[in-house]
């Protein structure tokens, strides 16, 4: 539940954000000087990549934690128990060491979803994001 509220207070600050970007944009643009109108068209496409980015990762973020429900009511999530650093995070050589049995899984039911996620969560417990996030990403397509 931390996560969740941790989540809406930084989408919240970031909409502010972009929110007073776009205002300033507009007020450079209303000067007419031709350097203003120049930064204000630029800060005007910084929101809209930021709001892009923002809905993004919140549709990202939802949908994982839709699958990852399913899959525990599935009573499908890993149930290893990884031993963990003082800083909570996975031993890593624990989480590689289990790490094959996982990607095998995905090689015999490439087109299942489940796999995938249990690949992804594989992936964030060896401190792999950027591939955790696409396995999670693959999961979620393969899902739909």
């Amino acid at each position: 539940m931390k996560s969740r509220i941790a989540v809406v207070v930084m989408a919240l600050l970031l909409a502010l954000y972009l929110v007073l970007v776009g205002q300033r944009s507009v007020l450079f643009v209303l000067t007419g000087e031709p350097v203003a109108v120049a930064i204000g068209v630029a800060l005007i496409v910084l929101p809209i990549i930021g709001a892009w980015a923002l809905t993004r990762e919140l549709l990202f973020g939802f949908a994982a934690e839709r699958l990852g429900r399913q899959l525990e009511s599935e009573g499908g999530l890993p149930t290893d128990e990884f031993p963990a650093r003082p800083s909570g995070r996975l031993d890593r050589e624990a989480v590689d060491e289990a790490f094959p049995a996982f990607r095998t899984a995905v090689e015999e039911a490439p087109e299942d979803w489940r796999p995938w996620y249990r690949l992804g969560l594989a992936y964030d417990g060896a401190g792999d994001r950027r591939r955790a996030r696409a396995a999670i990403r693959e999961a979620i397509k393969l899902e739909r």
